[in-house]
């Protein structure tokens, strides 16, 4: 009989309409995390890749508090800047991150219209090579950003906006009746044509298109 674990796996690996590179299909978000702890060198690898993200004019606005099990007071202060429906699965990870923007540019003071969109990019670069180490990321927009301006004294200008828990993947077996659904149906994702487009809003690219 084909185990709970097998089954996640299956239904969680994306069935691309056109190839794309494997640890691409791999990556999900899972909600159980199992108590291994992952290796400061690991993490070191994961914030590096995002360091290496691009950004408009190379301003890199992002910036990233880390908490770790290891260190019960940062996690839990971490903890309790996620909303509470985000706290109950999120307290299983070995690592909780926040993902902070400056939404100014440091050399003129305007307004950086790109500095959420570059957060994102840093966000992936991070995902993908924690995917290509065997490692899962759950990326949350559910914070508290005002609680969490004040525990981090987080200044003007500066805004938190989103966490993410990181670790090795529980079996769906080991959750909660709501959380194992989750973990064990399949993704889904909208087609190209509904979202690549040419000439005029929702006129489909021919890329869209049945594969040839």
């Amino acid at each position: 009989m084909i185990t709970t674990a097998i089954a996640s796996q299956s239904a969680k690996k994306a069935s691309p309409d056109y190839p794309i590179q494997e640890f691409l299909a791999d990556r999900w978000s899972p909600y159980g995390f199992t108590d291994r702890l992952v290796t400061e060198a690991d993490l070191s690898s994961l914030f590096e890749a995002a360091r290496w993200a691009p950004s408009s004019y190379n301003e890199q606005p992002w910036t990233y508090f880390v908490a770790t099990r290891q260190n019960p007071a940062e996690f839990e202060r971490l903890l309790s800047c996620l909303v509470p429906a985000n706290q109950a699965w999120a307290k299983t990870a070995p690592v909780l991150v926040l993902g902070v923007v400056s939404l100014k540019f440091s050399q003129t003071h305007k307004d950086n219209r790109a500095a959420v969109h570059d957060l994102g990019l840093a966000s992936a670069n991070l995902v993908m090579e924690a995917t290509s180490r065997g490692l899962s990321v759950h990326q949350m927009i559910g914070i508290l950003p005002d609680r969490a301006r004040e525990l981090y004294q987080i200044p003007k200008d500066v805004e938190a906006w989103t966490a993410m828990a990181i670790g090795y993947k529980a079996n769906a077996d080991t959750l909660p009746a709501d959380l194992r659904e989750r973990d064990l149906t399949p993704r889904l994702r909208k087609p190209l044509s509904q979202f690549v487009f040419t000439g005029m809003w929702g006129q489909a690219s021919a890329i869209s298109g049945p594969r040839h």
